[in-house]
């Protein structure tokens, strides 16, 4: 869904010409779709009554409920990053940031599913993801865009989005309601994408671009946003963040080597390292969680 979702979302920046514009566009269909769903979906409703419950009762602070944030955050810092290092370095680094944490934030036993312990084999599945990742980007990796602060801020935000797993698995788990956890995620997000291209409106002058009217598929971002956040908020709460990460990643790699094949972007093409990439992943995925993944 991912795969999909960030060819989406980067043709509508592209016919826009705005990636900020594009980002708001894109949570805030999701935001509309998620919300109109709330006002006829009973269980959406009990599950933003029982949030408010476990906030009254303190089983939760106010403050994680912001988890929305972060994404808003991260798409901010992607929008920024990406042109000053390209994609390849940015996912290298994105991912790097993301596994770190996520072996954080489990050991903490941040995402409410109880605390997993950092275990060599843990470890050795999250450097092999981040290899694996480096190896399926190598042709589009160019040492002239390198910049140390630029790769710094990228593995920044993928901190945020492992930070941002772990909170919805908090929140989820007082809700019971995957999507009353991605209506917040939701509307958190486009306030702090609405605050930020209002800031920049007064800095450079930005404005509103009209909407382009085609092709459709341009604008299902927002809608995969809401199903990606509803079921990560569940999963991560029963195989943690790491696990999650390592099979979204993988998940990631395959739908874009299957887009690739079907409908490439144009100037794409499928090189050996994407391949080679994708197998290093899932390798890593077994050897980071086949243990837990078929006692059951």
């Amino acid at each position: 869904m991912i795969a999909i979702q960030s060819r989406a979302n980067g043709e509508l920046s592209t016919l826009l010409g705005n990636s900020v514009e594009a980002a708001i566009v894109s949570f805030g269909s999701g935001l509309i779709v998620v919300t109109l769903a709330a006002l006829v979906s009973p269980s959406i409703k009990s599950g933003l009554r029982n949030l408010r419950v476990a906030v009254a009762a303190k089983k939760i602070p106010k403050w994680r409920l912001f988890a929305g944030v972060l994404g808003g955050s991260f798409v901010a810092l992607q929008t920024h990053v990406v042109p000053l290092i390209g994609v390849a370095v940015y996912s290298v680094a994105s991912i790097a940031g993301q596994t770190a944490m996520s072996l954080i934030v489990d050991r903490i036993g941040f995402t409410g599913g109880g605390k997993k312990l950092i275990s060599k084999r843990r470890m050795a599945s999250a450097i092999i993801t981040v290899v694996a990742v480096l190896i399926s980007v190598w042709d589009r990796l160019s040492v002239a865009t390198f910049s140390v602060l630029a790769v710094a801020l990228a593995t920044l935000a993928g901190v945020m989005v492992g930070v941002q797993r772990a909170l919805n698995g908090q929140i989820n788990e007082h809700s019971n309601q995957s999507f009353a956890t991605s209506l917040l995620n939701f509307i958190n997000g486009t306030a702090a994408l609405f605050i930020l291209f209002i800031a920049l409106h007064f800095i450079k002058g930005d404005n509103f671009a009209p909407l382009p009217s085609g092709p459709w598929w341009i604008y299902l971002g927002g809608t995969i946003g809401v199903i990606y956040i509803a079921f990560s908020a569940t999963i991560v709460q029963h195989l943690g963040v790491l696990t999650f990460t390592l099979f979204s990643v993988g998940g990631t790699l395959f739908g874009s080597l299957l887009i690739d094949v079907i409908s490439p972007s144009k100037g794409t093409h499928v090189t050996w390292y994407l391949v080679i990439g994708i197998l290093l992943t899932y390798s890593g995925v077994v050897a980071g969680g086949q243990s837990r993944l078929f006692k059951r």
